[in-house]
């Protein structure tokens, strides 16, 4: 009994030293976990953005000079917005004039959330460019790589980036063609546009520079299709997350629910009367637009980007840095960013219009950042850029 007792207890100690070697993980496993960990930790650590605002005294001329614009511009042209300017990592001015919902009667404040329009290229981007970092795609890949039935052959995720892809315009497809009563997302457009009679290229890929809103919209599908997320969920877990951007969002029309201090887009009707303006078949498609943010959301956005928070020096190098078709000559377009050499000084900077948001954000020397926002079909984005960044060379020191 004795003897058989000790071979049973001998058994049970040898399977259960092979059940604990077996099932020990492997010491190379054990450290590469701890290494992504750590990384992990370390971005969202790095991440942090701490918003920093010079004193009043050294704004004191600049806010004055930056009060009365608005004032007039609301009054005069019919602009209810936001601006906010920054220098050297710190803002100059922030500020806001006009109404948010006009059938309430509410005013903007800064917690108003604005579709970005175009200017929501740039985020689409960098969630490219995390990719390639990652080593997921490549910039020489081609769109049939990723949707081997796209009828658009030789295209490379570099062209579409840059516009030089000579893709069809995506809008017009849409409009004479879809024939469902829901807007198409970006899954359902990107089946589309491949079964479409006619749909057809502009050039061959590479010739020419022409600005491109269905480049950007399969970019965008390129990311969901290769992170296996839906865009919105890529963003704000790899941008927005990190960045503490907490007022921003993708939002596809009839898909997704309004937000708190969401805005509508708005146009003017007989000089007088502020008329909403509603979706349309093109608005579920996300990519080429309908990101929505707070100046100072945006400028969260751009001070991380550009601290190497998001993507690397090298990617963010690209991102500014021009295109160039296959003949060698430059475009005015990097990755996300317009880039403008005409002068002595280089800019970088993009504007957007859409269902009635006017929006621009642009980068000049000196580290200065102006970021302005409006929701009611204001024209004159450019100029009034340049007359903000007077004001501010003319008032203000950093």
């Amino acid at each position: 009994m004795k003897s058989s007792l000790k071979y049973f207890i001998l058994l049970f100690i040898v399977v259960l030293s092979s059940f604990i070697l077996t099932s020990k993980p492997d010491k190379l496993e054990i450290k590469t976990a701890t290494r992504q960990i750590e990384k992990d930790s370390i971005t969202v650590k790095d991440s942090i953005i701490s918003i920093k605002s010079y004193s009043d005294s050294k704004t004191k001329d600049v806010k004055k000079k930056l009060d009365s614009l608005l004032k007039r511009i609301n009054k005069r042209h019919d602009f209810h917005g936001s601006i906010l300017v920054a220098q050297k990592g710190k803002i100059v001015y922030h500020n806001q004039v006009g109404t948010a919902d006009f059938r309430k009667r509410k005013s903007l404040n800064k917690e108003s959330v604005y579709q970005l329009a175009s200017v929501s290229k740039q985020f689409t981007a960098a969630s490219i460019l995390m990719l390639v970092e990652r080593n997921l795609l490549k910039l020489t890949d081609t769109v049939t790589k990723y949707y081997p039935n796209f009828p658009f052959k030789n295209i490379t995720i570099k062209h579409l980036l840059n516009h030089t892809s000579g893709l069809p315009k995506y809008f017009w497809v849409a409009e004479h063609e879809w024939k469902e009563k829901h807007p198409p997302n970006n899954a359902e457009m990107m089946h589309f546009i491949e079964t479409s009679s006619t749909a057809s290229m502009f050039f061959y890929p590479g010739r020419r520079f022409d600005y491109s809103n269905t480049g950007y919209f399969v970019l965008a599908s390129i990311v969901e299709n290769i992170s296996k997320k839906s865009f919105s969920d890529f963003v704000q877990t790899n941008i927005f997350d990190p960045l503490q951007m907490s007022n921003s969002f993708v939002y596809s029309y009839k898909n997704n629910p309004i937000k708190e201090n969401q805005l509508s887009g708005y146009r003017l009707y007989r000089g007088w009367r502020h008329l909403k303006i509603g979706g349309t078949v093109n608005d579920a498609v996300v990519g080429d637009k309908n990101i929505y943010a707070t100046n100072e959301d945006l400028f969260k956005w751009i001070h991380g980007l550009n601290a190497g928070k998001i993507i690397s020096k090298t990617s963010l190098e690209q991102m500014y840095t021009k295109g160039e078709t296959k003949y060698g000559r430059k475009v005015p377009y990097g990755f996300g960013f317009r880039i403008d050499t005409k002068t002595d000084e280089k800019v970088i900077y993009h504007f957007g219009k859409w269902n009635g948001f006017s929006t621009g954000i642009s980068q000049y020397p000196n580290d200065l950042v102006i970021i302005i926002l409006e929701h009611t079909s204001y024209r004159a984005m450019g100029t009034l850029t340049k007359k903000v960044k007077r004001i501010v060379k003319n008032n203000f020191d950093a």
